[in-house]
């Protein structure tokens, strides 16, 4: 290894150093006990460690996790129901005004969630819709479904016309091809939108704050928001929280890293 090759890989384990700093500290705390919070100086590992926080976590979030599995997957099927064949039609059937339709897509995608949110919370208000799982899927939906398009429109269009017009001679129809010939295709891109769909539903909390505040069912997020206010002593409790709601997208990604990179890439080819 050149010095300047080991300057490089040192500069880049302090920098992945700093930025996983946090994520270390969460594990800490939330093993250490209530008594050792305020040490001075602070306990850097966890030296009597203790388990009280994630039983707390499994005796009163579960709920919560549960609620948050739901609308991730829930979000996950929503979006590619509506995103995949939207981004054959843009791709391959060409309809009317579809430079148009991707210019807005392009614009809803820079829209605050903030900003969406109180449109939802009006929306919902009339509906009936607050408080409801049902309303935050929807609501995750449209902030995933508009990324999920362009995703879908970009790797579709790579997609060879000679395969669907061989499948077409043989009879099938744009529905057919589309199930049966495109979407085996698309599998990296549509692996790509649900973890993004997914991650971003499980890590919501704009639109789980307002459209969700008084739900008996709530997400995580919301769980965690809600138990900060309650136990502001037991920090343990509050980062096992944390760490527990961590570990689904973090094995998410690790497990679908390489289809992600596949669809991303491929989407970016076109012939």
């Amino acid at each position: 290894m050149t010095h300047h090759s080991r300057w490089r890989t040192a500069v880049g384990v302090v920098l992945t150093a700093m930025m996983l700093f946090p994520v270390y500290w969460m594990v800490n705390v939330s093993f250490t006990k209530t008594s050792d919070m305020r040490a001075d100086p602070p306990h850097w590992f966890p030296w009597d460690p203790t388990f009280e926080g994630y039983q707390a976590v499994f005796r009163q979030q579960l709920p919560a996790l549960g609620t948050s599995l739901i609308i991730g997957l829930g979000t996950v099927v929503l979006t590619v129901l509506i995103a995949a064949p939207a981004g054959y039609s843009l791709a391959k059937l060409r309809p009317r005004g579809a430079g148009t339709l991707n210019f807005v897509l392009l614009v809803v995608q820079m829209i605050p969630a903030v900003v969406m949110a109180m449109g939802f919370y009006a929306i919902y208000l009339k509906a009936g819709l607050l408080n409801t799982v049902w309303g935050l899927i929807v609501a995750d939906s449209t902030v995933a479904v508009p990324f999920g398009v362009l995703l879908f429109t970009a790797f579709m269009s790579g997609i060879p016309n000679e395969l669907m017009q061989a499948a077409r001679i043989d009879g099938a129809g744009t529905w057919r091809v589309f199930r049966s010939i495109v979407m085996p295709i698309s599998r990296n891109s549509a692996i790509t939108v649900s973890l993004f769909a997914f991650l971003w539903a499980w890590s919501d909390f704009i639109f789980a704050s307002t459209l969700n505040r008084n739900g008996a069912l709530i997400p995580i997020t919301l769980g965690i928001y809600k138990y900060i206010g309650n136990n502001t002593t037991e920090w343990n409790s509050i980062m096992a929280t944390a760490v527990i709601a961590s570990i689904p997208a973090a094995i998410l990604l690790v497990v679908a890293q390489r289809y992600v990179a596949a669809g991303v890439v491929a989407g970016a080819i076109k012939d």
